[in-house]
């Protein structure tokens, strides 16, 4: 798909971030090289006091991949970017300072916050409407808050600077291509949607295990956890893309209020020592190299408890799915990186006399990045015709020629809100994980431990 694009400027705030260098620029990159962002113009803003050759030297490395990719006109305009783009050193925080900047840049502008949660509130915070021209786009970076009433308070802020259709708050896990994958998937085939439901589905786990440990994010990540950082913003999202009621279109508006109508049924039942699991990683290898104790690296608060890997059990009050629970899990420095939803369905009700082997039940495999389809199955195996074995139908599904943050960054651009996270429902992911994050702060589940390089404690599910 190719769109016009609407914004002018993009302005990042946390320029000299890690977010900006590892993810942003080079999905920004991939969408300049394709003649998806032609005209825009590049600014950076961070407290930091970068010259402009640093800057210079930071978009060189980010856009070193996607340079090398693009024919003659993409180069042209990565090499145009590099040429009118500019680096300011400021205080968001500070009353005037975004607000000046925001007046020399052409507009309509996008800003996006790659800012810790609590400063991208500040940010907004120092900021009136007077100062916010017409036409700008706020983008804002996971998590939305940290809690039901500070998601509230930031959607408060931002309403009284721009429409609500002007605020992106960006989910990355989720590109249009893998929004659209799920949505064809269950609603282009008649033979899945009937038994999409309690009466042949066991359950549903949503799974995000890495393989990396904290990489040197402990500033962030040590005040979030496995709960806040990957199951609150994205995990849920997924659920809700999986168990919601076919839309009467993908507009956003059909589809959004579709997610919407699912989070608000879902919730986190007590006692949550039974729903819900948390634990941390040890010292291990993986992958041959060593990974340290997670309490003693550095930046980390070993007091705060802070979980590395997190398990939840969702329960969808509905017609559709009462009973079923929906398995949301998250963690990092794990031996098998894993990234996928897996559907079990319920075993049948009769196997008819004479069969041999193991009948077990059937499952689908959705997996993200890259996007592919696993069908297991029971069949006739060979030798013996009586004997059932299991075999596995695959599928490789649509891929987007984007890197995630560029297709994040594509839907901001030309002001399709799509990929976008609206208020209510971040409001509402907080609203059902809140219950959860009180009673761990209690001690109502324990902290257990796991190896890294290794499945997760023992004792939990593989």
């Amino acid at each position: 798909m190719t769109s016009k694009t609407t914004v002018k400027t993009l302005l990042i705030l946390g320029a000299s971030g890690d977010l900006t260098g590892r993810l942003l620029l080079p999905g920004l990159a991939r969408l300049v090289s394709r003649g998806r962002a032609d005209g825009l113009t590049l600014v950076g803003a961070g407290s930091d006091a970068w010259t402009p050759d640093q800057w210079l030297e930071r978009l060189e490395e980010s856009f070193a991949d996607a340079h090398s990719q693009a024919g003659a006109p993409g180069r042209r305009e990565l090499k145009r970017i590099r040429e009118t783009t500019s680096y300011h050193q400021l205080d968001v925080t500070a009353d005037g300072q975004l607000a000046g900047l925001l007046a020399q840049l052409e507009g309509p502008v996008a800003i996006y916050f790659a800012l810790p949660p609590r400063v991208s509130q500040l940010a907004c915070e120092a900021l009136v409407p007077g100062q916010v021209p017409a036409g700008t786009r706020l983008v804002m970076e996971k998590p939305f808050g940290s809690s039901e009433d500070s998601a509230r308070h930031l959607n408060a802020t931002l309403a009284a600077l721009v429409p609500e259709d002007h605020i992106h708050r960006v989910d990355h896990f989720l590109g249009k291509a893998t929004v659209l994958n799920i949505l064809g998937l269950r609603f282009a085939n008649t033979f899945l949607e009937p038994v999409w439901n309690r009466g042949h589905i066991e359950k549903i786990e949503i799974v995000f295990d890495e393989d990396l440990a904290l990489e040197g994010r402990a500033r962030y990540y040590d005040g979030a956890g496995a709960l806040r950082d990957m199951i609150q913003s994205h995990l849920l999202q997924i659920m809700a893309l999986l168990a919601l009621e076919p839309p009467a279109s993908v507009d956003e508006r059909d589809l959004r209020d579709a997610v919407a109508t699912v989070l608000r049924a879902s919730s986190i039942k007590a006692p949550y020592a039974k729903s819900t699991r948390r634990a941390r990683y040890t010292a291990g290898s993986i992958g041959g190299r060593t990974v340290p104790d997670y309490a003693k690296e550095d930046g980390v608060d070993a007091a705060r408890g802070t979980e590395t890997l997190a398990e939840v059990e969702v329960e969808i009050d509905n017609w559709r799915w009462q009973g079923v629970p929906f398995i949301l899990r998250s963690g990092k420095a794990l031996g098998n990186k894993r990234k996928e939803a897996v559907v079990t369905f319920r075993p049948v009700p009769h196997l008819p006399k004479g069969f041999t082997g193991v009948d077990s039940p059937n499952q689908l495999r959705i997996g993200f990045g890259p996007d592919t389809l696993q069908f297991d199955v029971d069949v006739n195996g060979p030798g013996d015709i009586l004997s059932l074995d299991r075999a596995t139908l695959k599928a490789e599904l649509s891929a987007s020629a984007l890197l995630p943050y560029g297709e994040v960054l594509e839907g901001v651009l030309t002001g399709d809100p799509l990929l976008s996270v609206r208020a209510d429902t971040a409001e509402d992911c907080w609203r059902i994980l809140e219950p959860v994050l009180k009673a761990w702060g209690r001690g109502s589940a324990p902290l257990e431990e796991y190896a890294a390089g290794s499945d997760g404690p023992e004792g939990w599910p593989a």
